[in-house]
This record gives structure tokens, C-alpha cells and sequence, in this order.
């Protein structure tokens, strides 16, 4: 049975940076990736390349960043001011921070720029502007 929409499927799975640096994999987990295709629930160029795959199928493919993570926003770098910032002692460029939105959600935002009067975030998801290499393996299909 090849995989098609509304089945949900496990795979074996590691995903690697165009340098070759392993950015996930299913090891990390300890376990296959489960999702049900067409759900939305992992991004849309990886629901595309698992369509038709069989059971114990291997595939390689790769994720354009406007099917994955998309490109690098400038509307998601921000300036803040340093006093609306709490802060548990100094910040420097690299360090990831956790910022509540007014909603209450919290998101993780890359310190990029510090000065004497504000902190530049930068929003954008990590992986984002940046294409994706999968190395992949069905080892469950469900309908």
C-alpha cells in the first residue's frame, strides 16, 4: 500500500544542512517520526516527498526553504530596548532567549545585536532561508 493522504506513517529520518551538519534525526528521539500525511502536521515539501513511498522504502530528497522553513524575514529581526527586556545577568550575540508574546505563547529568539540601550532579536525559525537534505526510510504505514 503506498503512502497517500490521511494515512498515518512512521519513518526513519535524518536531516542534514547542505554542510552536511545533522540538524535532526529520529536517533534523537529514540524513535520513528509518526505523522498523518495532508494533516499539515510537518512541513509541506516533506508531506510531497513521502506521497506514493512504500512500506521500507528509502528515499534522499531535498526542501527548498519556501517549502520548509521559508526565507529569512527582516520583518522578524526586532530592536528592544534593554529595560523591557528581563534579564537574568549580561546577553551577547548567539545566545537564544525566551520570549512571551502578548497572547502568552513563547517563542525562541536569537540575540544578534546588543548595544547600550537595546537587544536586536532575531524571530525567524533557525532553520529558516536555509535548504534541507533528508535521508528517509517508511517503516510503518496505517490507514
Amino acid at each position: 500500500m503506498p503512502v497517500s493522504e490521511g494515512n498515518t506513517i512512521k519513518i526513519d529520518y535524518i536531516g542534514t544542512l547542505d554542510d552536511g551538519t545533522v540538524f535532526d534525526s529520529s536517533e534523537n528521539h529514540d524513535q520513528p517520526l509518526e505523522f498523518t500525511v495532508g494533516a499539515g502536521e510537518v512541513i509541506k515539501g516533506f508531506e510531497e516527498a513521502v506521497m506514493g513511498m512504500e512500506l521500507n522504502e528509502e528515499k534522499e530528497f531535498r526542501i527548498e526553504p519556501a517549502d520548509a522553513y521559508g526565507e529569512m524575514s527582516q520583518e522578524l529581526v526586532y530592536h528592544i530596548p534593554k529595560e523591557q527586556i528581563q534579564l537574568d545577568g549580561e546577553v551577547s550575540p548567539g545566545v537564544i532567549l525566551v520570549v512571551k508574546t502578548p497572547e502568552g505563547m513563547e517563542l525562541p529568539a536569537k540575540v544578534i545585536g546588543v548595544s547600550d540601550s537595546e537587544v536586536v532579536l532575531d524571530m525567524n525559525h533557525p532553520l529558516a532561508g536555509k535548504p534541507l537534505n533528508f535521508k528517509i526510510k517508511v517503516v510503518e504505514i496505517s490507514s
